[in-house]
């Protein structure tokens, strides 16, 4: 007799419930809310969308964007949102290859015409004169460019030996931020009419190089990007001229203006180069310096024509200025 015709018989398979991780449950508003901000700064930096003084300002924040979007990709990830996976994945692959490439760098040939670059915004002519002439004895320098260049600023270097050692100069010193002034090795020549001068003064120089001829220099300072001025910072970027290929040309100062902003970019893309970004130094910063915060953002450059090869470059803190000096070994090509 079969003793379980009886009784029910329960079959089927046991289901065991598949443990989710801690943050697998991150709320998908949650994971698209950090996305956006960064997405749409990646969009900005890439179409150059930047509008108005704000939004040109935290422009210059975009290296640090760049590592903050790794905290979306990681969120999207361990949400398993795959499609919020691929929109992270993407913002941060725009903003690294905007960013990255600054810190690489390329070898460059070490052949031509050594030409060395010191630049330096004195902050309303308060560097210490010892302190800029250690530089200038050090680097030993052909060419000095200073911002923010006072009459009294002037009298200190002359009198700590700038006279001796770069007798030559074309000075616009002011008693203000406008002041600036190029100091040089060579004999050089004011250079009028090369472009409309807009924001504080920014003389324009023709320097005589043995073995490389005669070279066109600017020391480059516009208002910075605050308020209104951010429309007279954009009509000085676009006011200079683009690449001769009947003569070389080098800015240097303090161009209140990063890699990021759409306006240099624009500069840069007549003919020119960022001698930092070539060297792989394009994301040291220089300012704000000498202050319980350290230096945050890259707003002083030298920017050379593509044919010149770019050695190296280096930053320097200078005390008495909230700018830290630049200095590029640049080499010009034969005549």
């Amino acid at each position: 007799m079969d003793v379980s015709a009886g009784r029910d018989v329960v079959g089927g398979a046991i289901v065991t419930p598949r443990r989710r991780g801690r943050l697998s449950g991150i709320p998908r508003s949650l994971v698209w809310a950090a996305i956006t901000p960064f997405a749409a700064w990646a969009v900005a930096r890439v179409a150059g969308l930047e509008r108005g003084s704000l939004t040109t300002q935290l422009m210059t924040a975009t290296p640090y964007a760049a590592v903050g979007s790794l905290v979306p990709v990681l969120l999207a990830s361990v949400s398993r949102n795959r499609a919020a996976t691929a929109v992270a994945l993407i913002t941060a692959a725009a903003l690294g290859v905007s960013v990255v490439p600054r810190a690489v760098g390329s070898a460059e040939a070490t052949r031509g015409t050594p030409f060395r670059v010191l630049s330096l915004n004195m902050l309303f002519g308060h560097a210490e004169p010892g302190a800029v002439m250690d530089l200038v004895r050090r680097l030993r320098p052909d060419v000095l460019s200073a911002q923010e260049l006072t009459p009294g600023m002037v009298e200190e270097l002359d009198t700590a030996g700038l006279k001796d050692l770069m007798p030559h100069r074309v000075l616009q010193e002011a008693w203000s931020a406008s002041g600036s002034g190029l100091y040089s090795v060579h004999p050089l020549t004011p250079l009028e009419n090369l472009f409309r001068p807009i924001g504080h003064n920014m003389p324009a120089a023709v320097i005589t190089v043995p073995g490389a001829g005669k070279i066109e220099f600017v020391d480059v300072h516009p208002f910075p990007p605050l308020g209104s001025q951010v429309h007279d910072w954009t009509a000085a970027l676009d006011s200079f001229p683009a690449a001769s290929p009947d003569r070389l040309r080098v800015f240097a100062g303090d161009f209140n203006a990063s890699l990021d902003h759409t306006a240099m970019r624009r500069f840069l893309g007549r003919g020119y180069a960022d001698a930092a970004d070539r060297a792989g130094q394009g994301l040291i910063p220089t300012w704000p310096a000498n202050h319980r915060i350290p230096p945050i953002i890259t707003i002083d450059h030298v920017v050379v024509d593509q044919r010149v090869n770019v050695g190296a470059v280096s930053v320097h803190t200078v005390p008495g200025t909230d700018h830290r000096a630049v200095f590029a070994d640049l080499r010009l090509p034969p005549l």
